[in-house]
């Protein structure tokens, strides 16, 4: 199964690397499928398919990387537009509403994806669901000395929210702005992505949560057919 998600997520992001021109200010975005997509722009430059490509990062992770490939890369703050951006997502509703975070990105990744003109997710099939967070907890930034108290504001709103830990290291995860991360469960899932957007980030302590509500523009599915690997465009519902 692995190997399968593997050739999917390869295939979803050359489809998404194709729809890059020359000129453009690009959104890199976070995690395993838009990584895919970073090396295979990476790639295209290389050959000389494009040129005069200015990257925007979402992590320090795609930083590290467009760099390597010798990409070139500018901040939010010099840049004037972003013409395209193109990142992954946890999970897709059939409205185009997401759930992103899993690599506690969501703050550069949600900023980026409010500048670019077009917003383009790349997700294997998996990643579809019919509603939010019953499968996938939902990521909320929180200030280090507030996570106590958001944590009980969140319990309050119906949400089960624990401190995310980190992986080989002794502590809880630390995101690139130097904040930690709840991840919570509500447990009729998320019915009304909106409402509960706004309301997550007017809770005092909250820098902003995984819900990308209304920013998709297109969403591309790898999945495998016959044991092939193809790619198909989302129809929002």
């Amino acid at each position: 199964m692995a190997e399968l998600q593997d050739q999917m997520k390869q295939a979803v992001a050359l489809a998404a690397t194709e729809q890059i021109r020359s000129g453009m200010v690009v959104g890199l975005g976070s995690g395993s499928t838009a990584a895919l997509m970073i090396q295979a722009l990476g790639a295209r430059l290389r050959q000389g398919h494009l040129r005069d490509i200015t990257g925007v990062t979402t992590s320090f992770q795609g930083e590290v990387l467009a760099a390597e490939l010798g990409i070139p890369l500018k901040s939010l703050n010099a840049i004037d537009r972003i013409d395209l951006a193109i990142d992954g997502a946890d999970e897709v509703d059939p409205g185009f509403q997401l759930i992103k975070g899993g690599g506690a990105c969501h703050v550069q990744e949600k900023l980026v994806a409010r500048r670019a003109e077009r917003f383009v997710v790349v997700v294997d099939s998996t990643k579809l669901v019919d509603r939010l967070n019953l499968g996938f907890l939902l990521p909320v930034e929180v200030l280090p000395g507030a996570w106590r108290q958001v944590q009980a504001q969140l319990a309050a709103m119906g949400g089960e929210a624990q401190l995310r830990m980190a992986v080989k290291k002794a502590g809880p995860v630390v995101t690139d702005q130097g904040n930690l991360v709840l991840d919570v469960r509500f447990a009729n899932g998320i019915a009304d992505p909106a409402a509960l957007e706004q309301e997550i980030n007017n809770l005092p302590g909250v820098l902003e949560n995984g819900l990308f509500v209304n920013l998709t523009d297109q969403v591309l599915v790898g999945e495998i057919n016959d044991g092939i690997a193809g790619v198909r465009e989302l129809v929002k519902r």
